[in-house]
């Protein structure tokens, strides 16, 4: 009886274990990686950074295309427009090939990565998933008059129901979207008028009359990644007067808030090094490190964090974000002035005298621990106490589901134990 108790609890584990293991995340590039015919498909995908949306996802489905599908796309238009066209075909739901098979009333349209760039219009950013006769299923834009222009052919990889990834024989085209201009064409070379009119004039004046936007400007080709503070944020407490600081140090300071390349949200959700700065060099580190709180990303200073507050552009190379708060670098302000106050030792009980007998006291609620002191700002690794909450319930879910997977598992496998052996 006590073996076959045994053999059900390791039984019982491994499966947990497979469970755990769907949990722990995906990686588009590695599932790719090992199909030649998928290479050229997978390079775009690491080129516009979708790569790292996808995997800082959740719950998603890829369609793919084979490298003779790709070749419509690749090399014909800027990286811009084949970043939106891949967009299309990363739906933001698990489908595999038996739910293509049960679609109520045998269509739906459903979301796609291409819906939250912002630059869909009406039903644009939607795709038509349609069970067709004889086993076939069409893929098409979700706007009006659109045909199914595309067909399921074969199942690459599924995570139930983490990650799916399914073939279709060509890309799914919506009305203008490989018409889009360029990102110079669009206006994202004025890069003050952008700030300006995002709420962020006063760091737009600074960079002029520091020189400082001739040098973003000569990055933009290659890529660059810009957080901007706001307004409001140069006259929050804190921030120190910057006429006391020298021309270099304003310059170090301004060069501080971007970077050399092209590094979208979904890439720093999935950040886990320190990323330098333009202000990087060699007499100074002048890096950032990065921290996620449900679906928002918090960058730490060293000094203090801010939050991504906003997305003003999004074309690759460049994308423009407004940050809360103005990012002081460690090497000019040093670390943060107010460190975590140690928490005080709990003195031992003190042994009272043995009482004659009486009748039996309640004993006093035991005293909360002292709590643990707050992460230390300057730790790359940790996000600090007072770092925000997410303002959208269901991805501080999917956050919290990542974070908790190992302590649902803990807590299955105690139940389970604790079941078969009474």
């Amino acid at each position: 009886m006590a073996t076959s108790r045994a053999f059900t609890l390791f039984a019982f584990t491994l499966s947990l274990l497979t469970v755990a293991s769907t949990v722990s995340g995906h990686n588009i590039t590695q599932i790719l990686s090992d199909t030649p015919e998928y290479s050229s498909f997978n390079n775009y995908l690491s080129q516009t950074k979708l790569a790292d949306e996808i995997n800082s996802r959740t719950t998603i489905t890829v369609l793919v295309l084979n490298n003779g599908a790709m070749s419509s796309l690749a090399g014909k238009h800027p990286l811009s427009v084949v970043k939106n066209a891949l967009s299309l075909l990363v739906l933001l739901d698990y489908y595999d090939p038996l739910k293509l098979h049960q679609l109520s009333k045998g269509t739906t349209l459903t979301t796609t990565l291409y819906q939250t760039t912002g630059h869909a219009l009406g039903n644009l950013g939607f795709v038509n998933v349609t069970d067709l006769k004889g086993g076939k299923v069409g893929f098409g834009s979700a706007a009006p008059g659109s045909k199914l222009d595309s067909s399921y052919t074969k199942s690459v990889k599924q995570i139930p129901y983490n990650i799916s990834v399914l073939e279709i024989n060509a890309p799914i085209i919506a009305p203008g979207i490989l018409t889009a201009p360029a990102p110079s064409s669009a206006g994202v070379s004025n890069i003050t008028g952008l700030l300006e009119k995002a709420g962020c004039k006063t760091f737009a004046n600074l960079l002029v009359s520091s020189g400082v936007i001739k040098t973003f400007e000569s990055t933009v080709e290659k890529g660059l990644t810009v957080f901007a503070p706001s307004d409001e944020a140069f006259k929050a407490r804190g921030v120190p007067d910057l006429t006391n600081l020298t021309q270099a140090e304003v310059v170090s300071l301004l060069e501080y808030h971007a970077l050399a390349e092209y590094k979208p949200k979904g890439s720093l959700k999935t950040n886990k090094d320190a990323i330098s700065t333009l202000a990087t060099n060699g007499a100074g580190k002048y890096d950032l490190t990065t921290s996620t709180s449900g679906d928002e990303v918090i960058l730490h200073t060293g000094v203090g964090p801010s939050r991504l507050a906003d997305t003003v552009v999004d074309e690759t190379p460049v994308v423009i974000f407004t940050v809360d708060n103005v990012l002081l670098p460690a090497e000019l302000f040093g670390k943060s002035s107010s460190p975590a106050p140690a928490p005080e030792p709990v003195s031992a009980p003190t042994p009272t005298p043995a009482k004659s007998p009486s009748p039996v006291e309640a004993p006093s609620p035991t005293a909360a621990s002292p709590p643990a002191p707050p992460v230390d700002e300057s730790s790359p690794e940790g996000a600090p106490s007072d770092s925000p909450t997410s303002s959208e319930n269901s991805n501080a879910k999917n956050a919290a589901f990542h974070v908790n997977a190992p302590a649902l598992f803990t807590a299955l496998v105690t139940i389970a134990a604790t079941s078969l052996l009474l």
